[in-house]
């Protein structure tokens, strides 16, 4: 029998968006005008937006069906049923509350639960996370393992908190300060790596020795799955949503933005199995978001979501996202440019510490390589280091860019001008310089800040 190797996209382009094509010297115009914010730049301006996979995926043909049997009644939906059904099949936990997108359910979340002198545990908080936690003024911990502060291990599962530490907290601090701990599959902040099923079992066994609740970040729950189903051991005949619903079976909720592993283009939920919580919860939702069949979304909006959940735990689909994350990742580092290794789910990220050593942290070298990377190739990244995480100025962790890889949008050639584009600016490195910034709010100021290139 033949065995070809070559691995195809495992769908059909039905509908194409034509790409401005922009010159370089336009494109510097453009950034001094977006004051070197890759936020603030117009879509139309960016030739290769990998600025986030979040919401900027394509819908499928059924996704796009299910558009059109969407119940817009404001109350008991049965768009709302659908979509419940779909995520406790997954989930398997009792209440599913209906958000616009994944930070409204952590703002929810993180009011009812948190509060001065409380401190939530995670293996990292992605930004908005960390912001909806703060501004409840409970304390954000990471308590990611020691390997992922290491871009060049290859150990597969760099999502990992760190058990002795998640203990050490728990006893330190005790129950009453700690509302919850958060596991984020994958994570994000440390590189799209994935958290192992035995992990995440050892962090269960923790949280209910100490009476306190474990929640997941499940915003790529999907890619987090097909990982331990061909790394971990005992999993590669199980089925990604078998392993799934076996992940979500250790928490007693998650919250989820289902611009990701959703497969849609807006929504979130929070879900949890705890009663008290989901009635205060409801109750937050009707001030903010809407009535708790809808939660401030369309219910068109719902049954996309209901479909994308089971689409995205296909497992044709999850082979080729992780196998397209992973070719860009190692041509690139194939090509000499530093990477976070091995390949994480939805995202490469660029080692900004390694790629331009010559820039101090505090000057902010991957706002530099994202600035150059779009002057270059009109490629939109986003900087995932001191600018993001300003708490991390101290810290020996690495600076990334991350170059996040929208759901089944590009093709194979696009990822081929990527990689000919990060490896040109590698060639140039030594002539870049890093960014001060002139401009910026109180918190999430990546998002409006504005910057001034250093000479």
């Amino acid at each position: 029998m033949t065995t070809l190797k070559t691995i195809i996209e495992p769908f059909r382009i039905k509908a194409v968006e034509p790409i401005r094509l922009t010159t370089e010297p336009e494109r510097e115009e453009l950034l001094q005008e977006a004051h070197w914010n890759l936020f603030l730049l117009r879509a139309r301006d960016v030739l290769i937006d990998l600025l986030t996979d979040s919401g900027t995926g394509a819908m499928s043909n059924a996704q796009w069906a299910a558009l059109m049997r969407g119940d817009e009644s404001y109350a008991g939906s049965d768009s709302f049923f659908r979509f419940r059904d779909a995520v406790q099949h997954l989930t398997g936990y009792t209440h599913v509350i209906p958000t616009h997108q994944g930070r409204a359910a952590e703002h929810i979340l993180f009011a009812i639960v948190g509060g001065a002198g409380k401190a939530v545990l995670s293996n990292t908080h992605f930004d908005t996370t960390r912001a909806n936690v703060e501004v409840s003024g409970a304390e954000a911990l990471d308590l990611v393992v020691a390997s992922a502060a290491d871009p060049t291990s290859e150990f597969a599962f760099k999502g990992n908190i760190d058990l002795e530490r998640l203990e050490h907290e728990l006893v330190t601090r005790g129950r009453e300060r700690v509302p919850l701990v958060l596991l984020t599959v994958t994570n994000n902040a440390g590189g799209g790596q994935p958290v192992s099923m035995a992990n995440a079992r050892a962090v269960r066994e923790v949280t209910r020795r100490h009476g306190v609740p474990l929640y997941f970040d499940a915003c790529r729950f999907a890619e987090n799955c097909y990982f331990i189903k061909t790394r971990e051991p005992g999993y590669a005949e199980r089925s990604v949503e078998s392993i799934a619903q076996e992940l979500f079976a250790l928490g007693d909720g998650c919250t989820m933005s289902a611009k990701k592993d959703g497969l849609a283009n807006i929504g979130g939920f929070l879900a949890t199995n705890d009663d008290g919580l989901a009635e205060q919860a409801r109750n937050l939702l009707i001030l903010t978001e809407g009535f708790p069949t809808y939660g401030g979304l369309a219910g068109r909006d719902l049954d996309a979501i209901a479909q994308g959940l089971v689409e995205v735990v296909d497992e044709e689909y999850l082979h080729y996202r992780i196998v397209s994350t992973a070719y860009l990742c190692n041509n690139l580092h194939r090509a000499g440019v530093p990477v976070v290794r091995p390949a994480g789910g939805h995202a490469v990220y660029l080692d900004a510490t390694r790629f331009l050593p010559h820039v101090p942290r505090g000057q902010h070298p991957g706002q530099a390589i994202a600035a150059a990377l779009y002057r270059v190739g009109g490629i939109r990244g986003c900087e995932m280091g001191t600018v993001m995480f300003p708490h991390l100025l101290d810290s020996e962790r690495p600076e990334l860019v991350r170059l996040a890889l929208p759901r089944r949008v590009y093709t194979q050639s696009h990822i081929d001008y990527v990689v000919e584009a990060v490896t040109e600016v590698f060639r140039t490195r030594e002539t870049l310089r890093g960014y001060r910034i002139v401009r910026e709010p109180a918190r999430l100021r990546h998002f409006t800040c504005h910057f001034e290139a250093l000479e």
